[in-house]
């Protein structure tokens, strides 16, 4: 009987001990913090097979729309890289962006951005090109933490953030691998060159 005990106080402890980061990036991460920046980074996602987003960028994109409109922001970045579909998730971003009513000469297109690292890398660069001190960072919830670390890894002190409104039974499974990336994120080596 008393096996059985500290196996079951082992299991209830190691899923406290889990469910902890969980927590806490769920919570980081669904809290927006708005403010007015220079410029908003959108992170790339999957475009369907007939070159539209998929409806986990879309929500990004969406959110980018609105907050653009109530005047957050008057420069996107989008970040991307060329998907197994075949598409360029950055230029289909852009376009759609164009296509409602975002003026083509204030979105920069990422087409590098294949990992939030790059993606980070990348919006650092222009970010500097351009003398912008703020960005505000679009992604899914379990995503912006890991985001927001990336972008002050690299010099970027004041970064705000908006979760895009899209929840589906895969962020379970994506929240609980944001942990482990997270966790590498922080002791990763930052190169701005």
């Amino acid at each position: 009987m008393k096996r059985h005990f500290k196996i079951i106080l082992a299991v209830g402890v190691l899923s406290t001990l889990c469910a902890i980061p969980v927590a806490i990036l769920v919570i980081d991460g669904l809290h927006d913090d708005i403010h007015q920046a220079d410029s908003a980074v959108v992170l790339g996602n999957k475009v369907e097979t007939n070159g539209k987003p998929s409806p986990r960028l879309q929500a990004r994109l969406d959110k980018t729309i609105q907050l653009y409109q109530q005047g957050l922001f008057a420069n996107v970045i989008v970040s991307g890289g060329v998907g197994i579909e075949g598409f360029d998730e950055a230029v289909v971003m852009k376009q759609h962006l164009v296509a409602h009513g975002i003026p083509e000469a204030r979105i920069y297109v990422d087409s590098k951005g294949n990992t939030t690292y790059l993606t980070a890398k990348n919006t650092a660069r222009i970010m500097k090109e351009n003398n912008w001190q703020s960005v505000m960072v679009i992604s899914q919830y379990f995503h912006i933490p890991r985001s927001k670390l990336a972008l002050n890894k690299f010099g970027i002190s004041q970064v705000y953030s908006a979760h895009a409104n899209f929840y589906e039974l895969r962020d379970v499974y994506s929240t609980a691998r944001e942990v482990v990336g997270y966790a590498s994120y922080l002791f990763r080596t930052y190169d701005a060159k």
